[in-house]
């Protein structure tokens, strides 16, 4: 009994279990190794994860040292034997940098860094199990999709970190707005990663449905969305219901995104909880409405201009920048409703840059949560108003009134689901 009182006393972060979990990590980043028969596999990966934590919690830093190299020494070995079996040179470099990766697994878990261990194990459980995926998108890329990539990449983890992190006040006495340049590039780059991200899904899976079109072709351009269906309209009329399908499940991505963005820059002053309820009503809505008007089966092939150039993006951020200090200037001159009609005519062009700016003048004082909910919304309808009243441009009179009648139908339901809520 005294044996066994005396191991339940042991605390959850002693050598013990950090070696039990660096086996547990390694024995789950071995599973696609082994699965694809390589020589190296669960068991490998799971001792080598144990060897590194081992080492470290002996803490001999020359140790861990060789270890490491022991590690790599093996795996190039690895690595040579397969190019003399002739198999494919870069399974075999990939097996032999996993390796490695186990071992820094085992390293970082006996440190005390089991968050980022865990995290870096997931993480490349993933790229060995999206192995194909990653190659086939790769391959496909353009050189502009490819430049594209280069300069998100740039704006996102080089310009961010440069920027201050504090905040700033523009204007004087009454008229000044609290401008956090680090939080607004930040917001920048968001969106545009929701953009690329969904260009991508579209263009890998995007003449595999109506769903997939509207609603990932919403997130990255909702207006591309819209004039991919008025093009496809006018060559075939007989599709014009699974066309407004296609716009409402635009319109559902858009609110997707705008509430996503209420609610994770709000985590610190508050969470935006009044923007669920109406913005959910919406995106449920569009979904409900697309289902019954429209043969989800129909496929769509739409040709999207890449979401990110360093043009639109800097383009959205002026944009940006613009509603909100004149957003700001206008709540401070002319109270609430002098914001409300910025936002409402900035959602015109972008529900993204209204949303962001009323997040923006909450988190800094500038509108309550109140305020700031009601100019999402008001961003949120004018986007739904102006897709609709875009295919007016259209010969098709009959899609173009379908797709008024249902927007206004789905604003309106929102409407009343937003009143019974706050009852």
């Amino acid at each position: 009994m005294y044996g066994v009182a005396q191991f339940a006393s042991i605390p959850l972060d002693t050598e013990v279990l950090q070696i039990t979990l660096s086996g547990v990590l390694g024995l789950f980043l071995g599973l696609e190794r082994e699965w694809s028969h390589k020589s190296a596999g669960v068991r490998t990966f799971s001792l080598i994860s144990i060897l590194g934590a081992a080492f470290t919690v002996l803490g001999s830093v020359p140790l861990v040292v060789v270890g490491g190299v022991l590690v790599i020494v093996q795996g190039t070995l690895l690595a040579v034997r397969g190019l003399i079996d002739d198999e494919d040179e870069g399974l075999s470099l990939t097996t032999s940098m996993s390796m490695l990766v186990a071992y820094g697994v085992g390293t970082l878990v006996a440190s005390g860094y089991t968050l980022e261990a865990v995290t870096v194990t997931v993480f490349s459980a993933l790229l060995l199990v999206l192995k194909r995926e990653l190659h086939s998108f790769a391959w496909g890329m353009t050189r502009t999709e490819l430049r594209s990539a280069a300069e998100f990449a740039i704006l996102a983890f080089v310009i961010y970190p440069l920027l201050p992190a504090e905040s700033y006040n523009v204007g004087t006495a009454d008229l000044a707005v609290e401008v956090e340049p680090r939080v607004i590039w930040l917001m920048v780059v968001t969106v545009a990663a929701i953009g690329i991200a969904n260009y991508a899904i579209v263009q890998t899976y995007g003449s595999r449905g109506i769903a997939v079109t509207g609603f990932f072709g919403g997130l990255a351009s909702s207006t591309a969305v819209v004039g991919a269906m008025l093009d496809h309209v006018e060559q075939r009329p007989a599709v014009s219901s699974y066309a407004v399908a296609a716009i409402l499940l635009a319109d559902a991505a858009m609110a997707a995104r705008n509430l996503t963005i209420a609610l994770l820059f709000t985590f610190e002053t508050g969470l935006l909880l009044g923007a669920i309820v109406p913005l959910g009503g919406v995106i449920v809505g569009s979904f409900a409405i697309a289902a019954v008007t429209a043969d989800w089966s129909e496929n769509l092939d739409m040709d999207m201009e890449s979401p990110f150039s360093l043009r639109k993006v800097l383009g959205f951020g002026g944009l940006f920048l613009f509603v909100v200090v004149a957003g700001g200037l206008a709540a401070a001159q002319f109270g609430r409703l002098g914001f409300y009609v910025t936002a409402a005519l900035t959602g015109l062009v972008s529900s993204a840059g209204a949303t962001t700016s009323a997040v923006i003048l909450y988190r800094g004082g500038g509108l309550s949560a109140d305020a700031a909910v009601f100019a999402i919304l008001l961003a949120t309808a004018s986007s739904i108003v102006v897709k609709a009243g875009l295919t007016f441009a259209s010969p098709n009179r009959e899609f173009a009134v379908r797709t008024a009648t249902v927007s206004t139908v789905l604003l309106v339901a929102a409407s009343v689901v937003t009143a019974v809520a706050t009852m």
